[in-house]
Order: structure tokens, then sequence, then C-alpha cells
């Protein structure tokens, strides 16, 4: 990128019309927003187009105002090298909006057209700010919620919500008490006077669910449950499910670096407990300035910059919008001689004496063939939601290993078991994780174990590459902790997802892999979860 370069980038994905120029040569970001308020309720899509209209001109005129006061090349010479917008995702009638004007301009003042994905400008914003280098990102904002990390020249979604997007989600429950949008700062706001109460905590490996919490909020409030008490423990649940994924990102990858994108990034508590989950486990953590938190052209600018330095630019024939433009569509043409996450790092190995994984310190003993796992207390929960969850995990980690080994899937061999000290004594089996030797006729076997539980009831909960045991062409399931017994195919469904999740953010051609593991699961299991994987799969979450 040179240094003299400079960037309009406008932005109107939802509710935020925003026009901003970003200087390179002085890392400076000059903003110009008109945020959308709606009288009652949430986002109304033709109301937010409307205001979209209005507002865009206004915005774009402000901030390419400023470029030419700022602008100190020829009369001639156009005061900006490219417009950037944000192309998606987000709502059609806005989007199509914003690639109007961007056209519109760049054809107005000769320069080239830039396409932004929103969501993944959330994640560059961050790693521009905090000088990162490969770090695992989470973007908590209305309409999404997922993890994201570098590898192979795209980002990769690592987990993302199963339903609805952290800041509608929270959104539902205060249009509920009548509270206007937006909801997050009012349920902030109410939360410091509250004490906890307890509510669903809904984490399937490094995937979530809000669908579950925000009704029983609702049904909390219309018993009569002080509202102080509900919007701090939704902080507490909703909160303390985000940091757990983003933990267990960063075990699954080895970065340790997080960064945090998304309006509903905004809350204090929030980063609190990000920073504090990073701490905890000797990572760093990175939070932006509130205005880039929010939707804002300031990380379209940015972005845009790092596309236009790479020849990364759009024919106005190409230049159409896509609501449901996936982060992981994106070839990341900017990042082509950076470095990616190192997959494997802190797996275990015949050398290692302990591992620290998302949950637990591990300690090997390869000699005596044991293994004790112990779950740590984290610090960033609740004490009474993280002594909950640490008894509960170890109980059913006990109970569903042996379980698996009945039903013929390669478990450890339980010898001890604390509920209350959260430990477990295991055998030690396999001489290394699967992510660090992955092959197409292990991840079958994989595929089979899993069928094995699931004719048996039983989901695994967070089948990755992390917690799968290689000893030759054997394979083993480990760490059943996220575990439980059900009779629901998109449970089952759910858990053949996280696995191949993981499969996609840890290796380096994951194709081959993802066909062997519906090999070998459908030589075992039905093919109606298989049919419901491909509908999970097309669900998109963090799409709009």
């Amino acid at each position: 990128m040179t240094d003299t370069l400079r960037i309009l980038g406008i932005e109107g994905t939802a509710w935020a019309a925003s026009a901003a120029v970003f200087d390179a040569e002085r890392d400076e970001i000059v903003i110009e927003s008109d945020a959308y308020q709606p009288e009652s309720g949430g986002i109304h899509p033709r109301e937010a187009a409307e205001h979209m209209h209005e507002a865009v001109p206004r915005v774009v005129e402000r901030a390419l105002e400023h470029a030419r006061e700022t602008h100190d090349g020829p009369a001639d010479e156009p005061p900006v090298d490219a417009v950037a917008f944000s192309r998606g995702p987000g709502l059609g009638p806005c989007l199509r909006i914003v690639g109007t004007a961007a056209r519109a301009l760049s054809q107005a003042i000769d320069v080239p057209l830039v396409g932004v994905n929103h969501m993944v400008a959330h994640l560059e914003i961050g790693r521009h700010t905090a000088d990162f280098d490969a770090p695992v990102c989470l973007n908590a904002s209305g309409a999404n919620a997922h993890l994201l990390a570098y590898r192979n020249g795209r980002y990769r979604v690592l987990g993302e919500t199963m339903d609805t997007g952290v800041g509608n989600a929270i959104d539902k429950f205060t249009r509920h008490v009548g509270w206007s949008h937006p909801g997050g700062p009012k349920v902030e706001a109410a939360a410091k006077d509250g004490e906890y109460v307890d509510l669903p905590y809904v984490v399937k490996g490094m995937d979530f669910s809000f669908s579950g919490i925000m009704s029983a909020a609702k049904d909390a409030y219309d018993d009569d449950v002080p509202v102080a008490d509900i919007c701090y423990s939704l902080q507490e649940n909703i909160f303390g499910m985000l940091a757990e994924v983003s933990e267990r990102a960063l075990s699954l990858t080895g970065s340790d670096e997080l960064v945090l994108g998304g309006g509903v990034g905004q809350n204090d508590r929030l980063r609190e407990m990000l920073g504090e989950m990073c701490a905890q486990r000797g990572a760093e953590f990175h939070a932006p300035e509130p205005r880039f938190l929010r939707d804002n052209a300031g990380m379209i600018a940015v972005l845009g910059a790092k596309m236009y330095a790479a020849g990364d630019t759009l024919a106005l024939a190409d230049s159409r919008v896509d609501p449901d433009f996936r982060p992981d569509q994106v070839p990341v043409t900017w990042r082509a001689d950076e470095p990616e996450l190192a997959a494997g790092r802190g797996k275990a190995t015949e050398g290692d004496r302990q591992v620290r994984g998302a949950e637990a310190l591990v300690d090997l003993e390869p000699a005596a063939g044991r293994v004790t796992k112990r779950r740590r207390a984290k610090t960033y929960r609740h004490p009474a939601l993280d002594e909950r969850l640490r008894t509960e995990r170890t109980t059913l980690e006990a109970r569903l290993t042996s379980l698996a080994r009945r039903e013929g899937v390669p478990t450890p061999v339980l010898s001890d078991v604390d509920p209350h000290e959260a430990r477990l004594e295991l055998e030690y089996v396999g001489d290394r994780d699967l992510q660090a030797g992955l092959s197409p006729a292990r991840v079958r076997a994989v595929g089979r174990h899993l069928a094995r539980l699931h004719r048996a009831g039983v989901v695994h909960g967070d089948p990755t590459t992390r917690n799968v045991r290689v000893d030759g062409e054997r394979t083993y399931l480990i760490d059943f902790g996220l575990g439980y017994h059900t009779d629901h195919v998109e449970d089952y469904a759910m858990d053949l997802h996280v696995f191949d999740q993981s499969l996609v953010g840890t290796a380096d051609d994951p194709a081959p892999l993802r066909e062997a593991v519906r090999e070998g699961y459908r030589a075992v299991g039905a093919e109606r979860v298989l049919e419901r994987l491909r509908d999970i799969e097309g669900r998109g979450r963090y799409q709009s």
C-alpha cells in the first residue's frame, strides 16, 4: 500500500448511512454518518432504504468535501484514488442505493471501484488498528455473530450463530419488554443493578444458539422476575458463550491474538470478558474504538485501500451488490505474503507433559498410560455459571466416554472422576491429535464413529480435529464434555457441522477430507442426517 493512498468509503448495509476518507500516509480516517432510527420495533427494510436514499448523498458530499479540502495534488486530479463500497451482506434495498452512489461517484471523478465485504471489513479494521499478524476475529453485530480466521487465502468461518445475530437476539427481548430500538445499550444499563438468575447456555463446539435463552428471558419477564436480573443474566450467559467459543477458536487454530468487531462489541461487559479470557490463556485482545465497531464507512475505506493496493478492483459490469455475501467467499488478495495461523500449535504429542485446551489443563503421562484432565475455573464467567458448567461437563464427559465405548467407538478408558474438583483420569491414547495427522482414511473413520454415536442417541458436542487422537490409522474420540442425549436429526447434523468447520479451519486442502467424513458417516449412519447437514450449511446465519 502506497503512503499517499486515499480512499473514499461508503457504507449502508442496514441502518447507518456512512461515508469516510482514509488517508494511508497519515493513517487518518474521517467518518461522516447519519443513522436510521426506527420509531418502534426493529429495522424496517423499506424505511431503512428511504433513509439511505436521503442520507447517502449528504454523507458522501461531506466526506468528498473533506477529501477536496485536504487534497494537496493538482486541482484537476481526483481527491481520492478509488471509491470503496459495502457490497454485502445486508438489506438488498439499502445495498442497491449504496452501490448506485458508489458507481456514480467513481464515474464522475474517474477513479476505480472497490467492492468490500462488510463482515470482512469488521475484521480488517481490528487487525489494522491492533497491528496483529494472524488473529481470530469475533464478529458480534446485530444481524451476525461468527468467528473467522485466515487460512489458505480466505477467511474461514470457524463458528457461528445457528439462529439469529447477537444484537437481534437482545433486541427481541427488549421489544418484548417494550423498550425502543436499539436494545443493547438499555440492557447494558439495566444490568448494572441486576443479580444472576439461571438462563439457558448453548454452545455446540464453536457454534452457538440464542433462541432458547431469549425465550427463557421473555418467560422470566412474564413471570415477574426483575428485569434488571434478567438483563444481567442475559449478558453473563450470552457474552460468556461468545467468550467460550472464542477461546475454543484460539485453541483450535493455535492463535494467540483475538480481535473484536461489530456493534455489540461496544458493550463494556463483553470486552471485559474477552480481555480476561485472553489474559488467562496468555493471548492478546484488541477491540477497536467504538466508532469502528458500529457500522461505519471507515472500515470500508481501510479494507478498500488494502484491496486497491492489491489490484482488487471492480468493473462496473461486475459491481452488483450481494445481500448474502459470505465472508468466506472473498479471495483475500491483500494478504498473499502475510502469515496465516499455524494450525496445530498446542497439540498434544509424545514430547509434551501438559497441554492447555480451551477448557482444561491436561497432564500427560505416556509412560504410565495416564492422562489427568482438570477443568479450570473461568474467571470471566459468573461464578455460579462457571461452577455449574464445570461440574456438569465433567460428569457428562465421564458418562458419555464410557457409553461411546460400549457402542463400539474407540475412546479412552476412564479410571477416576471427581465432579466437584472437575477432574478426570483417563487412559493415554494415540500419539498425536488428528489435526497433526489429517488423512482421508482417518477422517472417514471419524465419520463412522459419529454415526455410531448418533445411532445410540448421543452427540459428541465438540468433535474437532483437536478432539480426535490418532495412533497409526486408529482414531479415538475424546473430550465429550459438550455431549448430550438426543433423538433430533438437527443435533446429529450439527455434530457433523462442527467437525466439518474444524476441517475447513485447520486443513490445507479440506475438500477431500470433507467428502471423506461424509463417506464414513454414510457407511454407518442415516442419509437423513447428511440431508439435514446440507440444510444447515445453506442457512448461512452470518449472512443478513
